[in-house]
């Protein structure tokens, strides 16, 4: 149970009741946290339309999307957020093993567009501030200026949710809990 109360999307005004069902069905089974970030109405009514709109708008391909935001949740230890994000990532072609052994070099399942969003998901949470241009002319070899400032977004914005749903202690979601496996 979350240190918090679930604030059900009845208790809300409309447009607000309507992010929250539509964030808690279509984007996925959030439905724990967004019950939590129910209780502040500015980041009900901001964080997740983003989080819906950029998945519209599919600049990043998804498999590099969902490897950064795995990696990320590994490196915090965000149990919540890897059971949630591992379905999305085996949907990509990878399979539950190789999404436990993401973090391992010697992984087979990954290519080298793979483990360049990797170690760049591991530099940009673990150290912003070393990282070398480098890093930077590998992944403009692969990404879009656009897709390289969605994927730095999306793996700090992963470590926000990672630090915030353990510090509540929002809990996985019954669906999530029986179909993700153990970690």
């Amino acid at each position: 149970m979350a240190r918090v109360r679930d604030i059900p999307s009845a208790e809300l005004p409309p447009d607000q009741a309507a992010i929250y069902e539509q964030f808690a069905g279509l984007y996925g089974p959030f439905r724990n946290q967004v019950a939590v970030f129910a209780h502040v109405p500015a980041a009900l009514r901001h964080l997740m339309p983003m989080l819906m709109e950029l998945r519209a708008a599919a600049t990043l391909p998804k498999r590099y999307l969902e490897i950064a935001i795995v990696v990320v949740s590994k490196l915090n230890e965000c149990h919540y957020c890897v059971a949630h994000h591992k379905p999305f990532l085996a949907v990509e072609g990878i399979s539950p093993e190789g999404i436990d052994r993401l973090l391992e070099p010697d992984n087979a399942e990954l290519d080298d567009i793979d483990r360049l969003v990797i170690e760049y998901a591991k530099l940009a949470w673990e150290t912003p501030n070393r990282i070398r241009d480098s890093v930077f002319q590998r992944l403009r070899q692969h990404f879009s200026e656009a897709q390289i400032v969605e994927l730095t977004l999306r793996i700090t914005l992963c470590g926000f949710f990672n630090r915030f749903n353990d510090a509540l202690q929002i809990e996985e979601e019954a669906e999530v809990a029986g179909s993700a496996g153990t970690e």
